[in-house]
């Protein structure tokens, strides 16, 4: 059994084994283990919290978009009232321009026609003094002529002014 192979390295095996024993390994190998294990816990751990905080951040976010949003929207809408209101208002300023513009035209045509009256009534009376004046100063003669015409053109100037 001494000569035998499987012997000596069975006993080299339990020797080395023993040795290990003896040295405390198997402890060193064990701390090592829940070492890593630690190490390993703590990055679980950090990485969960991490997530947690991510999913935080980007509910936090969200909300915030939604408020953006929101707040968007209302802007929209708040420029669309306000923009009608300018359309409604320039509207109206314009209808009362065309209106006012509208009156002061009726206004100088309804001048320009009285004028035309006028002018024309002054033509005709200088007119009419002149052929009463002809026609009277060859029908009549002296005195009561120049009587005659004189207050028969203060009576054509009277009534046609």
């Amino acid at each position: 059994m001494l000569y035998e192979a499987e012997f000596w390295v069975a006993v080299g095996t339990i020797f080395f084994i023993g040795l290990l024993i003896y040295l405390g390994v198997h402890k060193q190998v064990a701390d090592a283990l829940d070492g890593r294990r630690v190490r390993i816990q703590a990055e679980l751990d950090e990485a969960k919290r991490l997530k947690d905080e991510a999913l935080a951040l980007m509910a936090e976010y969200q909300r915030k978009k939604q408020e953006a949003e929101k707040e968007a929207a209302e802007l929209i809408a708040q420029a669309r009232a306000d923009a009608e209101r300018y359309a409604a208002e320039a509207k109206q300023r314009m209808d009362e321009f065309v209106t006012r513009r509208t009156k002061m035209a009726e206004t100088k045509i309804q001048q320009a026609e009285q004028q035309a009256v006028a002018e024309v009534r002054s033509a005709a009376a200088d007119v009419a003094i002149a052929a009463a004046s002809d026609i009277l100063a060859v029908t009549s003669k002296g005195k009561v002529a120049e009587d005659l015409i004189a207050k028969g053109i203060s009576d054509v100037k009277a009534r046609l002014n």
